[in-house]
């Protein structure tokens, strides 16, 4: 077998075939050609006869390594007139436009940036860090779901930390497929507003349930444009300031022992946090017994501490939806004579929210696949060690945990 038939069949690319190899020293290089004969636009569906004229120089594209070294395609195209786009070099059917790697190549790159940071990428597949983040982009936009926003009847918006200093992306998750299906940078009402703006007003009037957060941005956007949805409010999320109400307290009082100048007794103080926070269940030998000596102390912080379980026993499994709405009664007026501001305050957002939190039990809608896509959406920033815009962020999180499927480019694609 000739070497340019062997390596027609080694490429496995459609549409081409090869003229000439070249071994070098770090790199095999291959020269092919398209079998088709009319051009093709690379920017829309335009195809001619005619060509423009021909160019001046190679195109080449990174194609998957052979063994250790590097293999490069290169031809020599043809250019186009396209009446929309004017004068272009024609597409190739082996690589997106303006990008100098095949489709495979993009695929296994992509494929890796969901499972791995980009250093191991970049030492891996040798190319640098900004290479990474060019090719998720162009993959996310290329593979992306394009109706992934028709048949949105129940759905999911809550916000998540992409980087430090209060910089968010607002995400949009639709509970049935359990994917996240927009997103945006911020976390603001007007962030919400652009979702239902690419929605438009047929498909939002047409959403059921809209999960959310008590943070009044997106409630009040949600209200806004999907009038016909209702509102549940996760008790995750109400949980999550009952630990926040009792963990305001004891800094109060830790911040108060320091302030008299008992160093000590701050110190011991401070290790309580956890003894606090997590459920009676979960706590260490160590920890049960800190919990012990502030029963023992009583006071405001274990004021505080029985309201946190009063209010996290509102959501035990097993109650009915009558059972719940009457505790909820009994924390607000319990929250609102304890004489603790922060609990106070939680009793008022709780009084707000009270509908809104009694729905998403009643219709058993919660944001716990929102937060698990959250959660993953966290461990995806953490261990690309940072990104330089909210865009480089969105593209990593849609293709990790939206409607895209990736393979690695030896499995057959659907």
């Amino acid at each position: 077998m000739r070497v340019s038939a062997g390596f027609s069949r080694l490429l496995r690319l459609e549409g081409i075939w090869v003229r000439r190899v070249q071994f070098n020293t770090d790199r095999v290089v291959v020269w092919v050609a398209l079998r088709r004969r009319r051009l093709r636009c690379p920017l829309c569906s335009y195809s001619t006869p005619h060509r423009h004229n021909r160019q001046q120089v190679e195109s080449v594209w990174r194609h998957l390594d052979l063994g250790v070294w590097r293999l490069e395609l290169r031809a020599q195209l043809r250019r186009l007139a396209c009446p929309e786009h004017g004068v272009r070099v024609e597409g190739v059917p082996f690589a997106r436009h303006a990008s100098g790697f095949t489709h495979d190549f993009e695929a296994l790159v992509a494929w890796l940036a969901t499972r791995t940071d980009k250093t191991t990428i970049k030492r891996m597949v040798r190319i640098d860090w900004d290479t990474v983040g060019r090719i998720i982009s162009r993959v996310c936009a290329d593979e992306l779901d394009a109706d992934r926003l028709h048949n949105l009847f129940e759905i999911g918006i809550d916000e998540v930390s992409w980087r430090r200093q209060h910089r968010y992306l607002t995400l949009v998750a639709d509970h049935i497929r359990g994917q996240i299906v927009w997103g945006t940078k911020g976390n603001s009402q007007a962030a919400a507003d652009r979702f239902f703006t690419e929605l438009g007003p047929s498909r939002s009037h047409a959403i059921e349930v809209i999960s959310l957060d008590m943070g009044p941005g997106h409630a009040k956007s949600a209200r806004e444009h999907a009038p016909n949805a209702i509102i549940a409010i996760d008790p995750y999320h109400v949980v999550a300031l009952g630990n926040r109400a009792l963990d305001e307290v004891r800094r109060a009082y830790w911040n108060e022992l320091r302030r008299v100048g008992d160093k000590t007794a701050a110190r011991r103080f401070k290790d309580a946090r956890w003894s606090l926070l997590k459920a009676p269940a979960n706590l260490t030998d160590k920890q049960a017994a800190t919990l012990r000596r502030l029963k023992r102390a009583g006071g405001e912080v274990w004021r505080a501490y029985t309201l946190k379980e009063a209010l996290r026993a509102i959501f035990a499994p097993g109650l009915t939806i009558d059972d719940i709405a009457v505790l909820i009664d009994r924390f607000l007026s319990k929250a609102a004579r304890s004489r603790l501001e922060p609990f106070i305050r939680l009793g008022q957002t709780i009084r707000k929210h009270r509908d809104g939190i009694l729905a998403a039990i009643r219709l058993k809608i919660n944001q716990g696949r929102t937060e698990a896509l959250n959660n993953k959406v966290r461990l995806i920033t953490r261990r690309a060690y940072g990104f330089h815009s909210a865009k480089a962020a969105l593209a990593l999180v849609m293709l990790t945990c939206g409607p895209i499927t990736l393979r690695p480019p030896h499995e057959p694609h659907q």
